[in-house]
C-alpha cells in the first residue's frame, strides 16, 4: 500500500481502532493463530485496495468501518458464544455477522447501510443475507480472499 493511501485508509479506521471494545479482538483467534482484530484490520485493507484499485466508486466511509468492524462479534468462536440459544460453535458461521453488526451499533454510531453490510459479509453461507450494496459486495469478496489465505497458507502446523 502506498504512503498516501495508508494514511487514508489509517484515517477511515481512526475512531474505530485503538478503542478498547476493538482491540478486545486482540485476544480472540480468527483463523489458526491469526487474530480476530488482525483478520479484520487485513479484511479491511484489502476493501480499501479492491475499491480503489477497481476503480469501483464504493463509499469508503461505510465500507472501510464495516470493513474492520466485519467480525467484531467478541467471544471466542472456538469455544461458543456466551448468548443464549447460540451455543453450538457450528452456528458461528451462520450467526456471528448479525452479533458483529449489533456491536458494532452498540459502541459506535454506525447507520443502516453499514449493519447491513456487516450482516451480509458470510454471504453465500448465510443464503438469505445478500449482499445489497457494492460496499457489501467487495467486503464479501475481501473476506473470502483473506480467510482463504489465513486458513490455506499463514497456519502453523500443529507440533508432534
Amino acid at each position: 500500500m502506498k504512503n498516501h493511501d495508508l494514511k487514508k485508509f489509517k484515517e477511515l479506521i481512526r475512531d474505530y481502532d485503538g478503542h478498547p471494545m476493538v482491540d478486545k479482538m486482540k485476544t480472540f483467534v480468527q483463523h489458526g493463530d491469526i487474530t480476530t482484530y488482525d483478520h479484520c484490520h487485513r479484511v479491511a485493507k484489502l476493501s480499501y485496495l479492491i475499491n480503489k484499485k477497481l476503480h469501483l466508486h464504493a463509499n469508503e466511509k461505510e465500507l472501510i468501518p464495516a470493513a474492520f468492524l466485519h467480525d467484531f462479534f467478541l467471544y471466542d468462536w472456538h469455544n461458543g458464544p456466551k448468548i443464549p440459544m447460540r451455543k453450538l460453535t457450528s452456528k458461528h458461521g451462520f450467526t456471528h455477522s448479525k452479533v458483529a453488526a449489533d456491536n458494532a451499533r452498540k459502541f459506535f454510531d454506525i447507520n443502516d447501510k453499514m449493519h447491513s453490510i456487516i450482516v451480509s459479509h458470510m454471504w453465500p453461507l448465510n443464503i438469505t443475507k445478500v449482499p445489497k450494496s457494492r460496499e457489501a459486495l467487495i467486503l464479501c469478496v475481501a473476506d473470502k480472499c483473506i480467510a482463504l489465505r489465513e486458513t490455506l497458507f499463514e497456519r502453523k502446523t500443529a507440533k508432534a
